[in-house]
Parts: C-alpha cells; structure tokens; sequence
C-alpha cells in the first residue's frame, strides 16, 4: 500500500473479500507495524463478508448494482443459498449490453475460483459470452479451442500458433481495458511473438503495469 501511494500519488484502498465471518473479523484488522509504543504503519483493510454484504434477492439490484451483485455472489458462496443468488445474477445480466454482461460474468467466474458453486456459475453463464481472457476461463477455454479448430489437421505448429495468437490478443484486450495506451511498434511486437512463455510473462506483467513498456523490463 505505502509503495502504491508513493508510487501513483494517490488514496490507496484495501479491500478484503471473505466468504466466512470469522475470517472477515480477522482481516479487519488492524494490522500495526511498530516498534515499541511507536506504530509506524497501522492498515486497515475494508472487508467484505457475509456479515456485511446482502445476499441478492431481487434481479432487479444486479442491473442497478453489478459490482455490489458480483460481490454477494462470492462473499455468499458458501451459503445454501448461493445457487439461487447465481440464478439471480444470470438473470440480471441480462439487461446489459453484450460487453458489459461479458465482462461482469467473467469477472464473478474469477471471483468463485475454488469454491463449490464455481461450476454452477459456470453452467448458468453460457447463456452470455464471457469477456476476461487471461485466467483460464470459459472464454478463454472456447476461445483457444476455437483458435485450434481453425488450424488444418489440428497440427501441433497450429495449434501453438492460435494459442500464441490468442495469449497476444488477450494481452493487447486487458492494456486497452486498463487504459493503457500502445504504440504501434509495441503492439506489432507483441502481436507477431509466437513464443508461448515469453506472451504469459507479458501477459502476467500487463495486469500492473503502469504503460506498456513495462512488459518488456529487463529484455
């Protein structure tokens, strides 16, 4: 946090995502670094959990409120209730424009990672395309599959050419999504990479950094 203030000059927030209430009495903090009487840091993360944050009950709130629907969706996904809180969120996504429900349904689907409805979101979200490449989720998967179908014969050579040709895309998707901006030179040289692990350490450090050129720090 203090190398993010120092760094963008701006209020940093912590948030914290629990889906217990014990865990989430935790993170609240606060968490001091000291010594002796004296604290030098005290962080005190904002926390969401189930003590907190509403489960959804009504569809409507997920076109009014994404990002608080995304949120009790995951903080509640333990509940018994989380399948019907899914069912909602389906629901409502609905009424937003394709990107807009592409994004939102993929966000969620990284938000449920490990947990015992991730499969159900899953399910539920093949009634809209998903729009978040990078994390091994439903669109990536189909988009890759799709890349690899393309290729004659389903040759191994084409195959790691529509993956690399997919991994340079999402690279190119998540810096204009951040508002990064990318110099011609720059996205020509990511585009015509056909190197598999040199695109997922772009592809890694695109999520952070600050302007395109830090893809490339230390080559």
């Amino acid at each position: 946090m203090a190398y993010l203030h120092a760094k963008f000059r701006l209020p940093v927030l912590l948030v914290v995502v629990c889906r217990n209430g014990p865990t989430a009495s935790w993170a609240a903090g606060p968490f001091e670094s000291r010594v002796g009487t004296w604290a030098t840091q005290v962080t005190r993360p904002f926390v969401l959990g189930p003590d907190n944050v509403p489960e959804i009950t009504d569809e409507s709130l997920v076109a009014r409120e994404p990002a608080l629907a995304a949120f009790s969706a995951i903080v509640h996904s333990e509940s018994q209730n989380a399948p019907a809180i899914l069912g909602m969120v389906a629901r409502g996504m609905r009424s937003f424009d394709k990107t807009t429900a592409k994004y939102w349904c993929e966000w969620l689907e990284v938000g449920l990672e490990n947990t015992p409805v991730q499969e159900t979101w899953r399910e539920l979200e093949k009634m809209v395309a998903t729009y978040f490449p990078g994390r091994g989720t439903l669109f990536e998967e189909t988009y890759l599959e799709g890349k690899a179908e393309g290729i004659a014969e389903g040759k191994a050579e084409g195959k790691a050419e529509g993956k690399a040709e997919g991994k340079a895309e999402s690279i190119l998707s998540v810096l204009a999504k951040r508002g990064i901006d990318i110099p011609q030179a720059t996205r020509d040289r990511i585009a015509t990479c056909t190197d598999l692990d040199t695109l997922t350490l772009w592809f890694d450090r695109s999520l952070t950094a600050a302007d395109a050129e830090e893809l490339f720090a230390g080559e």
